[in-house]
C-alpha cells in the first residue's frame, strides 16, 4: 500500500472509529530521553534508568551520556499518546544504555521505552551474580519498572497499559522469557557444566563446590522462584530476545510461554553457545514467531554500536568477527523489533 494511502487509512480509522491515533503505525520525527529512578523490590533500594519516548522535536545528531552517543534529545517535548510500552533488560554486567540505539529507534517509531540497571548484575555491581537476587529477581524488577511508569503522572498518559512488550539480551533475554511465562530449572546448570567444564563464566562458581553442595545451592535458588511473587507478568504481551541464556529451560519450562517470542542469536556465539541456548530453545517454545541468525556473529553483536570512547575503554565488547558489520546488523534488528512489536501488540 502506498504511503499516502496508508496514512489516509489511519486517518479514516481515527475519524470513523474514534480510536487513538497511536494505534496507527505512526513514525515521529524525534526521540526524547529522560532519566528516571525505579524502586527495586528485591534489594529494597532504587535503581537508575531512562525513559525514551516519541517526540515531535526532530532529533539531530546524538546526546552524550558518558561513553554512549545516544540518538535522543534530553527532555524533548513528548508527542501525546497513548503509545505501546517496551521494557529493555540488559545482559550480565551490562548497562541501562547498552541498547540505546534500539530504544531510540523504537521511540522514533511510536513506542515508549524504559531501560534500567538490573540490580546486582550491572557493569559496576555484580554482587548478585549466581544468586536468586538476580536469577529470580531480574523478572520481578521488570514488573517494578512497569508499575512505576504506569503510576507516574508524567508517563502514564503517554502509555497504553494494554500494549506492553519486553526485550532483552543474554541474561536479559532470559529475563524476558521469564516475564512471558517461562519456568527455569536451575539444576540444568549441572548437566551443562559436565558437558562444558571449561566454561568458567557459567561454571566457574560451581567448581568451588562439591557436587552435593552445588546441587543444594541450585535447589535453594529454585526454592526462591516464588519468593518475590510470580516471575511472569500477564500485562506483557510479547518478548523480543537476543542471544538469551536459555539452557535452564526444558520442554515444560519453555512450553509454559504463551505469548509471541522473536528470537535472535549469533552464529558463532562463544559466550552462550547456540546449541545449548538459542537453538536448544527454538523447538521448545510453542509461540515462537521467528528465529533470526546473524551469520558469523559472536555474542556482543547485539550491543549498540560503540562510540570511540567506549571502544577505547571496553574494546572486547565492541569488536566483531571479520565480515560482521554491527551497524548494518542493528538496522535489521531494530526494524525487526518494530515490526514484531507492532504486530504482537496490536499496532499496524
Amino acid at each position: 500500500m502506498a504511503p499516502i494511502a496508508r496514512r489516509l487509512r489511519c486517518l479514516m480509522a481515527v475519524t470513523l472509529l474514534l480510536i487513538p491515533l497511536a494505534l496507527c503505525a505512526v513514525d515521529v520525527e524525534g526521540a526524547g530521553i529522560r532519566p528516571i529512578s525505579f524502586p527495586d523490590p528485591v534489594n529494597q533500594a532504587q535503581t537508575p534508568g531512562f525513559v525514551f519516548y516519541p517526540s515531535s522535536t526532530p532529533t539531530h545528531g546524538t546526546t552524550a551520556f558518558g561513553p554512549y552517543d545516544v540518538a535522543a534529545t534530553s527532555d524533548a517535548a513528548p508527542t501525546p499518546g497513548p503509545w505501546p510500552l517496551v521494557i529493555i533488560s540488559h545482559g550480565h554486567g551490562g548497562s541501562d544504555l547498552g541498547h540505546h540505539d534500539l530504544a531510540s529507534y523504537l521511540a522514533r517509531h511510536g513506542f515508549v521505552v524504559a531501560t534500567f540497571e538490573q540490580p546486582g548484575d550491572n557493569f559496576h555491581d555484580q554482587s548478585g551474580s549466581a544468586t536468586s537476587r538476580v536469577l529470580v529477581g531480574r523478572a520481578i524488577e521488570v514488573r517494578a519498572v512497569i508499575d512505576t511508569v504506569l503510576s507516574d503522572a508524567h508517563w502514564k498518559t503517554l502509555i497504553d497499559p494494554a500494549r506492553i512488550g519486553v526485550a532483552g539480551f543474554s541474561a536479559g533475554g532470559y529475563t524476558a522469557l521469564l516475564v512471558v511465562g517461562a519456568k527455569p530449572r536451575f539444576d540444568l546448570f549441572i548437566g551443562y557444566c559436565h558437558r562444558h567444564p571449561d566454561d568458567m563464566e557459567t561454571c566457574g562458581p560451581a567448581k568451588k563446590l562439591t557436587p552435593e553442595a552445588a546441587a543444594a545451592y541450585l535447589a535453594d535458588i529454585q526454592h526462591d522462584i516464588g519468593r518475590w511473587g510470580d516471575t511472569a507478568d500477564p500485562r506483557v504481551k510479547a518478548a523480543f530476545v537476543m542471544a538469551p541464556l536459555s539452557l535452564v529451560f526444558d520442554k515444560a519450562g519453555a512450553g509454559a510461554i504463551d505469548r509471541p517470542v522473536d528470537l535472535w542469536y549469533g552464529q558463532h556465539d562463544h559466550v552462550l553457545l547456540p546449541s545449548e541456548n538459542a537453538l536448544h530453545l527454538k523447538p521448545l517454545v510453542p509461540t515462537l514467531a521467528r528465529v533470526n541468525e546473524v551469520p558469523k556473529a559472536d555474542h556482543w553483536v547485539f550491543l549498540a554500536p560503540c562510540s570511540a570512547a567506549l571502544a577505547k575503554d571496553a574494546g572486547a565488547i565492541c569488536k566483531d568477527p571479520p565480515g560482521v558489520d554491527r551497524a548494518k546488523v542493528h538496522q535489521r534488528i531494530n526494524a525487526d523489533a518494530v515490526a514484531f512489536f507492532r504486530k504482537a501488540l496490536g499496532t499496524r
